[in-house]
């Protein structure tokens, strides 16, 4: 018994070109067409991947955003970056929600998340992490800083002097703990003048939905 030959929705997904040319060219199916799940050729042959298909029906007419009943787009149901390429490359909508509010890559962000950032960068290039560095301080800046750290050591050593000559006790020790801890205190304030500030953005997404099946019921 001869098997039923394949609809215009299965051969888009399987991939079977010379059907797919057949039933649009001999039968006038469009590309367009909807099944009874309103899934139409072009979903089915972005499903699966299938470029060749792809781009057959999109010379014949064939809609990238075209929308099925939930108001997802031929980019809601791809599972792999070359098919989302190839779609984005001829037009396919990204900025858009479907009938439930959920975008593209919402709706492929839990299953597919390598095709979701890619969607994501197409769309917001700026949301990868970024790191800012701060305009590095004038001259004048740092040599303020210097005089400031200087004069208070200078204070301190006078204070420091005046005590132990007023106590009669040498003021050697005390000295070099003032001296080692102004020269830190130094360095902390070089540090934090040229330390540069790293700004992380990201989106939380992670909605997805299952794909449509293909109908084989014979002759579409």
């Amino acid at each position: 018994m001869a098997r039923p030959l394949k609809n215009i929705w299965v051969a888009a997904g399987d991939g079977n070109l010379d059907r797919v040319r057949l039933l649009v060219e001999q039968e006038s199916l469009s590309p367009n067409a909807p099944d009874e799940f309103t899934y139409t050729p072009m979903h089915a042959a972005a499903s699966y991947g299938q470029l060749q298909v792809l781009e057959y029906l999109i010379s014949r007419g064939g809609d990238v955003n075209v929308q099925d009943a939930d108001g997802d787009t031929p980019i809601y149901t791809v599972e792999n970056v070359e098919t989302a390429r190839f779609l984005v490359t001829h037009g396919a909508t990204l900025d858009r929600q479907n009938s439930e509010g959920v975008s593209p890559i919402d709706h492929l962000r839990e299953e597919f998340s390598e095709v979701a950032s890619y969607l994501q960068s197409v769309l917001t290039p700026e949301s990868a992490p970024t790191i800012e560095v701060v305009q590095q301080p004038s001259q004048r800046e740092q040599d303020m800083a210097s005089e400031q750290l200087t004069s208070a050591l200078m204070t301190s050593v006078e204070d420091i002097m005046q005590r132990a000559e007023a106590e009669g006790r040498d003021p050697e020790d005390e000295l070099r703990q003032i001296v080692s801890r102004t020269v830190l205190e130094g360095v902390v304030t070089g540090y934090a003048m040229s330390e540069p500030v790293e700004d992380e953005r990201g989106a939380d997404m992670n909605e997805t939905a299952s794909k449509k099946p293909k109908i084989d019921d014979g002759l579409g």
